[in-house]
């Protein structure tokens, strides 16, 4: 945030700016390194600012004991402009009422500008004035989703919401549907330009419910205890050309993204889960590393470049772990060889600081009309890991082979880079893992991996365990793309990238086109490490908004699932505890909800923020933090996607 100065003098100046959060209340605020609170806008000195907005403000006169209050003198740049939500019928029009709570005024659609919608109706709408004197802002339909509470509809707002396009553009489509026929059959002349793998054993491991299939691995034995381990990904930089209508909508989308029912891919399916997705009994175009390697997991040689391979087999997941449980079936040899050496690997990673932050997730299943009947935890196997150990592996080496020849040549690539925690971040871990009865060393350079990695062992299986983790991964910086790479502290890996997904993530796209480069020997252009950070930088923001849409379809589906079980008791988790309730996060479904402290009416209860705790007046009844309670599901609100629960 920047200051501007002061013309009295002051130690602090007249006037900020910087980007405002707004809550549902229509209260603002602005944080500022000056100030230990942030600062607080009311709603009649938002002047028309909405959440996220970059905004200028003239700071005003400070009381006593209050925080620093302030007033939005001028809106620098829209953060966005459209949203979805509900129309209500009204006599000057239709009534918008948003999805987004931290809209805070309804806004007005004049007939004419509602696109033929009704009272009723889930709509996507942009703000198209906001005369302040009038008090509401106005604006025009884009587009009728469907009926508010419907399944599909509500799904799609979600999407909409968060910017991200539901259907693509007929040029897009068009262009896909060509290159579908054109591309569908592999020339000689194309296969003569690739290393031929087709009579290596290779097979991709996916989920039960995958539509595309962008990784595969393959296993031959070399003897005297080496194998040539490759990890094959999708070619679709052969398909996807730069300049191309469908390279710029893969670029404005930047991620697949992936929600409770279904997915809302980068590519459209004529590629993704087909052309370019590695179906079992096909050849297929792929982009490889492969490496020669021992059973310790050591590296002794290692080649990138485009191949053309076979998948023997699609396996799921389940498939795969029951072959190495039952330690037979249908190419256990191959299953056994890679998972003996991904255990190796990822003993490695761990014992040079890796950090396991692994947490239970949940999958819905759904009935035919979108409902969900039931909630349930996935496993992690064994195979989950191997997967993972390889795609790592590759990522690493290529992120390593192409930071050696750009440091050379001045050339760009694109890095996933993860910083070490901000410490007064970890400060406030620390507090929080004492509160719940641990310890975690901080010293003034910060927690170590060493004493993290050991409270996460103390804390296996334990109540707090999801807890604790969920702080940690918050108390970190967040993993983004850039051109400059300062390793992964995560990971632990001095050098690390995305190559393993390019069907679902665009900056794959991109190191699969600069690797490409390299081997051919191509030119650097000039300016293009600004160019590429532009790209790393839309990548981070856009792998932001796919996580929260992806949370809000989950958060939806869950508090759909309760509010057909109101009344019923379960167990859970206190996950958060706050001045107006604390928060309890069911066991099995891990859907939280909120239990009000106006309605434990058995105390007075008062919040001791410093132990994460709410404790009763005269009985001296304590809940804290971490702590294992009984409650009961008393209230469901799909439209604010809140639960209501009460202890028991």
């Amino acid at each position: 945030m920047k200051a501007a100065k002061s013309h009295k003098g002051a130690d602090k100046p007249e006037r900020l700016t910087g980007i405002v959060s707004v809550n549902s209340k229509g209260v603002g605020f602005l944080e500022n390194p000056l100030f230990t609170e942030d600062i607080e806008i009311p709603s009649e000195f938002l002047h028309t600012a909405l959440h996220k907005d970059e905004i200028e403000v003239r700071l005003l006169p400070k009381r006593d004991k209050f925080r620093q209050t302030a007033e939005v003198v001028r809106i620098i740049r829209r953060a966005k402009m459209r949203f979805a939500g509900t129309l209500e019928d009204t006599e000057k029009g239709f009534a918008f009422i948003p999805d987004d709570k931290r809209l805070y005024r309804d806004v007005l659609i004049p007939r004419d500008e509602a696109k033929n919608a009704t009272g009723g109706d889930k709509v996507y709408i942009e703000i198209t004035s906001w005369d302040e004197k009038v008090g509401y802002p106005k604006g025009r339909v884009l587009d009728v989703i469907g009926r508010h509470g419907e399944h599909n509809a509500e799904i799609k707002a979600i999407v909409l919401e968060r910017g991200i396009a539901y259907d693509y553009p007929p040029a897009v489509t068009r262009e896909a549907e060509e290159i579908g026929k054109k591309e569908k059959t592999i020339l000689p002349e194309e296969i003569a330009r690739r290393r031929d793998i087709r009579d290596t054993t290779t097979f991709t491991i996916d989920p039960v419910d995958a539509k595309d299939f962008d990784d595969a691995l393959s296993v031959r034995d070399l003897g005297a205890g080496r194998y040539e381990i490759g990890i094959h990904i999708a070619d679709v930089s052969h398909y996807v050309r730069e300049g191309t209508a469908l390279d710029r909508e893969a670029r404005e989308r930047g991620f697949s993204v992936y929600l409770v029912d279904r997915t809302i891919p980068m590519l459209p399916e004529v590629l993704s889960n087909d052309l370019c997705s590695l179906n079992p009994q096909e050849d297929k175009l792929s982009f490889s590393a492969i490496f020669v390697m021992d059973t310790h997991g050591k590296i002794h040689d290692r080649w990138f470049g485009k191949t053309i391979m076979h998948s023997n087999k699609r396996f799921t997941y389940e498939d795969a772990q029951e072959v190495l449980n039952k330690g037979a079936g249908e190419f256990h040899t191959e299953l056994t060889i890679l998972n003996s050496i991904a255990k190796k690997l990822r003993k490695e990673k761990e014992d040079k600081g890796a950090i396991d932050f692994e947490q239970d997730e949940i999958k819905f299943e759904l009935d035919e009309k979108g409902k969900p009947i039931r909630i349930i935890k996935k496993v992690r196997t064994d195979t989950h890991k191997l997967v993972e150990e390889f795609m790592l592996l590759a990522n690493r080496e290529v992120a390593q082979f192409m930071a050696r020849a750009m440091d050379q040549k001045r050339g760009a690539f694109l890095y996933r880079i993860h910083d070490a925690p901000v410490m007064d971040r970890i400060e406030n871990l620390t507090i929080l893992v004492r509160a719940l009865g641990h310890v975690l060393p901080i010293t003034k350079r910060g927690v170590s991996v060493k004493d993290l990695k050991a409270l996460f062992t103390r804390i296996e299986g334990k109540a707090e365990e999801s807890l604790i983790k969920t702080a940690a991964i918050r108390s970190m910086a967040k993993a983004v793309y850039s051109t400059k790479n300062i390793g992964h502290y995560g990971l632990a890996f001095e050098y690390y990238t995305h190559f393993t997904s390019p069907i679902r993530r665009y900056a794959d796209l991109i190191v699969h086109r600069l690797l490409e480069r390299e081997l051919k020997g191509g030119t650097i252009a000039p300016g293009e490490i600004a160019l590429y950070q532009r790209i790393a930088d839309e990548n981070s923001e856009k792998e932001v908004r796919a996580a929260e849409a992806e949370r809000a379809s989950i958060k939806y589906k869950q508090v759909e699932y309760m509010m057909e079980r109101v009344g019923k008791i379960y167990e859970g988790t206190i996950s958060g505890v706050t001045a107006w309730g604390i928060y309890v996060e069911d066991k099995e479904t891990r859907s939280e909800g909120m239990v009000s402290l106006r309605n434990m009416t058995d105390d007075y209860y008062t919040l001791i923020e410093k132990e994460y705790a709410i404790v009763g007046e005269k009985t001296k009844k304590r809940y804290a933090l971490g702590d294992t309670v009984r409650f009961k599901v008393v209230g469901a609100d799909l439209d604010r996607k809140t639960l209501d629960y009460a202890l028991v």
